[in-house]
């Protein structure tokens, strides 16, 4: 009788645990790691040692049916949140925590078998997209209220955002479209990346979390009239050998806009060859791709921005 009720006491918390989700951390590259040898209470002396193992601990907990949801571990800012809630960094149960915090915080992925090193871009994207987002939105939020009207100008920005989008998508047309949207707003510049897919009589393909990050950098450039712009990059009509449907070598085109008096505003060829053809940090010239066609920027038509008052 006392074994049976054992067993099925047993059999219980393994039905429980697999509804108890967990959260893990990982050390993406060899620099965190190293950040992170120099605690004498971390268990471990070799990154690619290290990443398999946790690698081996998620393939564990996944096999037993048990929900990872999983983060970047950034030693930095694991510093911080230790010395804000004084805790002693060189201690696992400090590390668990922080975590915890970064499970419920930040960027994360759910685990669902894939193999690491496939995963681990993918996480670094979306963290970098988070922080991105976070970035811009608080550099709108800087925007305030309209002095004369006292509507919000971040979402009027925003608003408007949406419709330049719009705009430049359906100019576009049939393609694959690779935006890119700059706005010097602090340091470092606020960068989104959007892709979108449209075909003849097919709904447009655009990620949801890539088009709120790039309306919310575009709505940041617009709200705080800060110098930026846009620049596309189009291909049409090729297959995956790399030719169009007249056994032409493939080629893509390439479009810019600049930000102005809160709208983008179209480049020239010439102007949009400069901007493509320098570098941006040395301010030095870069050759052209092959097969790339610098075309001016589609003009686009502003709303009505009752908040622009010169």
């Amino acid at each position: 009788m006392t074994s049976t009720a054992k067993y099925t006491d047993q059999s219980a918390r393994r039905r429980l645990r697999r509804e108890v989700p967990s959260a893990a951390a990982v050390l993406a590259d060899e620099q965190d790691f190293r950040a992170m040898s120099r605690y004498r209470t971390f268990p471990f002396d070799d990154h690619r040692s290290y990443l398999r193992q946790m690698e081996n601990l998620l393939r564990t907990l996944a096999s037993q049916g048990v929900l990872t949801t999983l983060s970047l571990f950034d030693p930095v800012a694991f510093e911080k949140y230790c010395a804000d809630l004084t805790l002693d960094p060189d201690r696992p149960d400090s590390r668990s925590r922080y975590t915890a915090e970064v499970a419920r915080t930040g960027a994360t992925l759910t685990y669902q078998g894939e193999p690491l090193h496939r995963l681990l871009p993918l996480l670094v994207e979306e963290a970098d997209r988070q922080a991105t987002w976070d970035h811009a939105s608080a550099v709108l939020a800087r925007a305030g209220d309209c002095p004369e009207c006292g509507d919000d100008l971040a979402r009027a920005a925003f608003a408007r955002a949406t419709q330049a989008l719009q705009q430049l998508l359906e100019a576009l047309g049939s393609g694959t479209h690779h935006l890119v949207c700059s706005v010097a707003a602090g340091d470092p510049s606020l960068l989104a990346v959007l892709h979108a897919t449209a075909q003849e009589g097919a709904r447009l393909q655009l990620a949801e979390s890539d088009t709120l990050v790039f309306c919310t950098v575009l709505a940041a450039g617009f709200a705080l009239r800060t110098p930026g712009g846009i620049v596309s990059r189009t291909t049409t009509g090729y297959d995956t050998t790399g030719y169009d449907t007249t056994g032409d070598p493939a080629h893509d085109t390439v479009r810019g806009w600049s930000l102005r008096d809160g709208w983008p505003r179209a480049l020239s060829a010439a102007e949009v060859f400069t901007a493509y053809c320098t570098d941006a940090e040395t301010g030095e010239p870069i050759p052209p791709e092959h097969g790339v066609d610098h075309a001016p920027g589609l003009p686009l038509t502003p709303p009505p921005d009752p908040h622009h008052h010169g």
